[in-house]
């Protein structure tokens, strides 16, 4: 007899070169991050016997792996979640049967989690999508495939249908999606700066573009925060400078765009290469700001209560139509009103 009841998924993992010794490691490097799987929810899953190598079950989080391997990991059917859906106003810049695009405000969550279990993104589209939803994780919720920080402002994707969502995270995963930002960081990014020039995780592309190729990890002496570590995730990020500010230029406006996207990743790779964006709070503490360079605009800068990133544009196919779709938001009025008051230097 036919049932409806949802079938359990089958995630094939194939471990990257030089991987981790231990297995959980290992899955939590190579896993693509539209999956949502932590280590930890990692290691429940492969001591509850739902990891596999070539048909044989692994139950040890610390079994030994090697380059190559393919991993399947069984993962159950959504569930449905207890999160609230909450009447909170949204910014959709376009919305089919299958997906939602929202401009998220700086601010917001986008998934709950301790210590914001409401107001996030995630309980704004629950409230909005109503039934059209699709799961992630193993609860059925809006699909999140890709995110952004609390204090980034931009757009963000999510998908209303099963089939949205597997079609877009395959593209995350082959790093296929355009995704473009505009920063604002501190020094000025130059190919002639020996500092800049002379790190090895640093290159220059033609039409002076910075391109920073370092693997990211979690901090090894703080768990909240993400770090260039070796045997962290490969990450890739290039930017272009578009505009600099100050007499002398003391603060850079940049275009950056990912070939990967890791936790925090244009904020961790331009502080290890010397430009931390303005207002970063994690990344970018205890940069000085030139009084001298800035005049009326340094205190400006030197307070801006976030960091000053903006996810400005999106580009995808369409995952049920193939259609090419490419999305643009404007810079939000706080970073609209930083770059004037800085322009007014000049």
């Amino acid at each position: 007899m036919p049932s409806d009841a949802p079938e359990a998924q089958i995630l094939s993992v194939t471990i990257g070169d030089a991987p981790p010794a231990r297995l959980d490691k290992a899955l939590a490097r190579d896993v693509p991050e539209p999956a949502g799987l932590s280590r930890s929810r990692l290691a429940k899953l492969i001591e509850a016997g739902d990891v596999r190598r070539a048909g044989q079950v692994m139950t040890s989080p610390k079994a030994r792996v090697a380059a190559g391997d393919v991993i399947e990991i069984t993962l159950a059917a959504p569930v449905e979640t207890a999160l609230l859906a909450e009447p909170i106003p949204l910014d959709i810049r376009y919305e089919d049967s299958d997906l939602v695009l929202v401009n998220k405000p700086a601010g917001m969550v986008v998934h709950p989690a301790p210590g914001a279990w409401t107001g996030t993104l995630v309980n704004a589209l629950m409230h909005h999508c109503g039934d059209s939803l699709s799961g992630i994780g193993g609860e059925k919720r809006p699909g999140i495939v890709h995110r952004i920080d609390k204090l980034t402002s931009g757009l963000l994707v999510a998908a209303k249908s099963d089939k949205a969502h597997a079609g877009l995270a395959a593209q995350f995963a082959a790093h296929s999606v355009r995704r473009e930002y505009v920063a604002f960081v501190h020094g000025v990014p130059d190919a002639a700066d020996p500092r800049l020039v002379g790190q090895p995780i640093v290159g220059f592309e033609p039409g002076g573009i910075l391109k920073i190729t370092a693997p990211i990890g979690r901090h090894r002496h703080d768990r909240q925060k993400m770090a260039v570590v070796a045997g962290g995730r490969h990450a890739v990020t290039r930017a272009r400078r578009e505009a600099v500010f100050g007499a002398p230029p003391v603060i850079s406006k940049l275009t950056c765009w990912l070939e990967t996207g890791r936790t925090h990743q244009i904020r961790v790779h331009l502080a290890k290469v010397g430009h931390s964006l303005v207002g970063d709070p994690v990344y970018g503490a205890g940069r000085k700001i030139s009084q001298k360079a800035l005049g009326g605009a340094a205190e400006r800068v030197a307070h801006f209560p976030r960091q000053a990133l903006h996810a400005a544009t999106l580009g995808f196919v369409h995952p049920v139509t193939g259609v090419e779709m490419a999305f643009a938001a404007e810079l939000p009025e706080d970073l609209q009103a930083l770059e004037q008051a800085m322009a007014g230097l000049q």
